[in-house]
């Protein structure tokens, strides 16, 4: 027998045991069978190995061999990640479609990373220079958005004692020795990391800046902050897909890496067609120059589906590594935590709630810890911010994924059927969702705007509060019985829900509202229900403010005022003050 091999003693889906095993350790990356199937080593007792297959088994049989590769499953890092398409464990799926057709079939090997293209290498580190993790030892234009730096590996320091000179190389080309301790390390343009080892960072910083993402129910009332992590619970139809998408195009992320996990063919598909086609509105430029899609959709390897998520995290580690802004959308950690369910149902582990393993919350609090906002060095410094998507049961809040995904995150967007199905989007509940960044990132629009977004704020979450209460009596009783003062309520909580809080995203004007505007359209209807308020206390009935032309006026300025214009809102202020000092001046 050679040096790491074994033989299949039993096959149980994905998952397989095999004896008189040499030579393989735990986490190491195997191959099963003669089509030698990518596989992850995932039990070791003796001579006996449980494995984990990332392919279909079909056909596979015991008496079978499997080589030992020594390495545990990693990825690979490097010049052409940008614009990619990866299935869950990182094989180019334009590349699988050249080789296998549209199908992927079984033991079909394709590089991660193209060995034959040359990229112009521009050196940065000099002779002598001391190297160590996430040294930058030159870079490469990736695509025309996108400057990719080429690092030194997390687990090589030491002395650099060449440097290749400007030119065309291939990603296996030395363009760098290092001296360390033992030896002479020869560093090509790219490395493998392992999927599950969390890359090293050299400090933590507050998350006080947000991730403007130009949803204003998210950006002013539930905001996240760059390198935070925030949940998307909610039913099927809400919008958590379409959701992710806006997030995608609009943010203020520079590198954007979209992991469809185990959702279906149809959605990933969608997705799969509509990238392409996004422009990027800050450069003008294809939104792909700039993104990366993990596709891994319900209908692949149940175990492939579980390493997708680590794979992107991955590769989202490595560009924050190199001091980009990273946000990774998710969709779904539930699909995720499904196939860990079906994995451990097949090891025959004892089954926590509703099946799902034990080590479930230990799982997803190893996934949402590795995003932060990280000092690389004293002049550097960069964010992961995550973004999962929940699928509950029925929109169930209360199931064992969402319960523990709320453990471990600070922004919490919950979606409501109700408002999905009244075609109120995003679906955002105002009541159900919460952010614990808000403290955090006051001090940035203090600093960036003069009105004080923490009072505007306040003041919009306590109508919408009084509001909800008062349609407890409303069904009651109706409207009519209502004192002037708190139908005004029930009006300016309505401008806040339809003029504020719904968004189109056909919109030209209204599917991306940047900060100024938010904060524009918060003041304005925030004015109009001071001045209301203080006619109404002069006996003014209530229809004498509803009837305003300035109502309407009010309803139309997220289409009719561009993000580029503020100006407009104080001609719409002047207007509100016109007409209500007419009122005022009835009333005296």
């Amino acid at each position: 027998m050679a040096e790491r091999e074994g033989i299949i003693y039993r096959i149980n889906g994905p998952v397989i045991e095999a004896r008189r095993v040499i030579g393989i350790y735990m986490g190491d990356m195997v191959e099963v069978g003669n089509e030698r199937l990518i596989a992850e080593t995932i039990s070791l007792e003796d001579d006996r190995a449980t494995i984990q297959v990332y392919e279909d088994t079909s056909g596979l049989q015991p008496g079978e061999m499997v080589y030992g590769t020594g390495l545990p499953l990693a990825v690979e890092l490097g010049p052409g990640l940008m614009s990619q398409t990866f299935d869950g464990i990182q094989r180019p799926l334009e590349l699988i479609q050249e080789k296998a057709g549209s199908f992927i079939q079984r033991g079909v090997k394709v590089p991660a990373l193209d060995r034959e293209k040359k990229w112009h290498f521009k050196p940065i580190a000099k002779v002598n220079d001391e190297a160590e993790a996430n040294t930058i030892l030159g870079t490469v234009q990736e695509t025309e958005l996108i400057e990719h730096r080429i690092l030194v590996p997390p687990d090589v320091k030491g002395r650099i004692t060449h440097v290749a000179e400007e030119g065309e190389y291939t990603i296996e080309d030395t363009i760098a020795k290092v001296m360390t301790k033992n030896d002479e390390r020869e560093l090509p343009m790219y490395h493998q990391w392992p999927v599950r080892a969390k890359r090293s960072s050299v400090g933590r910083l507050n998350p006080s800046i947000p991730l403007l993402t130009g949803q204003r129910v998210l950006d002013f009332l539930f905001p996240l902050a760059r390198g935070g992590v925030a949940a998307i619970p909610g039913g099927f139809g809400t919008g958590k897909t379409m959701l992710q998408h806006s997030l995608a195009k609009w943010c203020n992320a520079e590198i954007i890496i979209y992991i469809g996990c185990g959702e279906r063919g149809n959605e990933m598909t969608q997705v799969l067609e509509e990238f392409p086609e996004l422009i990027d509105p800050n450069s003008d430029h294809p939104l792909m120059e700039r993104t990366i899609l993990i596709a891994n959709t319900s209908n692949m390897p149940v175990t492939a589906r579980e390493s997708s998520i680590y794979t992107g995290i991955t590769i989202g580690e490595y560009y924050r590594d190199m001091g980009y802004h990273v946000a990774i959308m998710a969709d779904s950690t539930s699909r995720w935590a499904e196939a860990l369910r079906e994995i451990s149902g097949r090891l025959e582990e004892m089954p926590a709630e509703e099946g799902y393993p034990a080590y479930l919350a230990s799982r997803l609090a190893e996934f949402y810890e590795r995003a932060g906002r990280f000092r690389l060095d004293k002049d550097r410094e960069a964010s992961l911010s995550l973004v999962g998507a929940v699928s509950p049961p029925g929109g169930d809040f209360s199931e064992p994924v969402t319960q523990h995904t709320r453990r471990f995150i600070r922004c919490f967007w919950g979606l409501d059927s109700e408002l999905a199905g009244a075609r109120h989007f995003p679906a955002i509940s105002w009541t159900d969702s919460y952010s614990e960044y808000i403290s955090d990132i006051a001090e940035w629009w203090d600093e960036n705007f003069e009105t004080s977004w923490s009072k505007l704020r306040t003041d919009i979450m306590e109508i919408l509060q009084d509001e909800q209460r008062l349609q407890q009596v409303v069904k009651l009783v109706g409207p009519d019985a209502l004192p002037d003062a708190q139908r005004l309520t029930l009006e300016t909580a309505r401008l806040i829900k339809e003029a504020f809080l719904q968004q189109s995203a056909l919109s030209e004007e209204d599917a991306y509202c940047s900060a100024g505007k938010q904060l524009g359209m918060a003041n304005i209807i925030m004015h109009f229900h001071e001045r209301a308020i203080g006619i109404i206390e002069r006996g003014a009935p209530i229809f004498t403010i509803t009837e305003l032309d300035i109502v309407q006026d009010i309803m139309r300025m997220k289409t009719r005022i561009p993000n580029d214009n503020l100006d407009e809102f104080d001609t719409l202020m002047e207007g509100i003050n016109y007409q209500m000092d007419v009122l005022e001046e009835k009333y005296r």
